[in-house]
């Protein structure tokens, strides 16, 4: 049995690669989504987006955050995002690569974010994670906490709290674990 289909397409490449140029690869509807994302961009100025493995590679990027107001500020943190090819229908991966006391993040990175996890709907964006991940520096929650321990600080002692964020973030000890300076 002859498959038309697949004659078809090898035809389609053979004349593609007859005018010299490399077969162009399909963008996947994740990839037009997201390069759709980051084209409208409205980063606030505390906020910027790089591309370590180069232009090419839009499904995997940082982006650094530096908050200018709360008990964060001043510092420097960056985020990795990991898209997949079904976003918007999945949730990009975030993980924090900068060591940081917070009640939302815990010490693997891992972010404690709503909309990244059981509130995400595929009309949200790039742009509102990142102002979703702003947020949590200038109104960390105590009530849905990854790193328990700072939860119950910022709950119990703003004051303490206060001490060991700017201990952590000046390079230092908060209890057992060493944060590297992040200011």
């Amino acid at each position: 049995m002859i498959r038309l289909f697949k004659v078809k397409e090898k035809q389609r490449e053979l004349a593609e690669n007859a005018n010299g140029k490399p077969p162009v690869k399909k963008q996947s509807a994740g990839e037009l989504r997201l390069h759709k994302d980051i084209s409208e961009l409205n980063l606030p100025k505390t906020c910027s987006i790089s591309f370590p493995n180069g232009k090419d590679d839009l499904m995997n990027f940082e982006v650094t955050i530096r908050p200018d107001e709360g008990y964060y500020m001043g510092g420097t943190f960056v985020f990795s995002f990991h898209i997949s090819p079904i976003y918007p229908h999945e949730a990009p991966k975030v993980k924090c690569k900068t060591k940081v006391y917070h009640p939302n993040i815990d010490l693997e990175g891992n972010v404690c974010l709503n909309i990244l996890r059981e509130d995400w709907k595929p009309v949200l964006n790039i742009n509102t994670i990142i102002y979703g991940l702003y947020h949590l520096f200038t109104e960390p929650n105590h009530e849905d906490p990854l790193n328990h321990d700072a939860a119950a600080v910022l709950r119990d002692n703003p004051k303490m709290f206060e001490s060991n964020v700017r201990r952590a973030m000046s390079g230092g000890y908060v209890g057992q674990t060493y944060f590297q300076r992040c200011l």
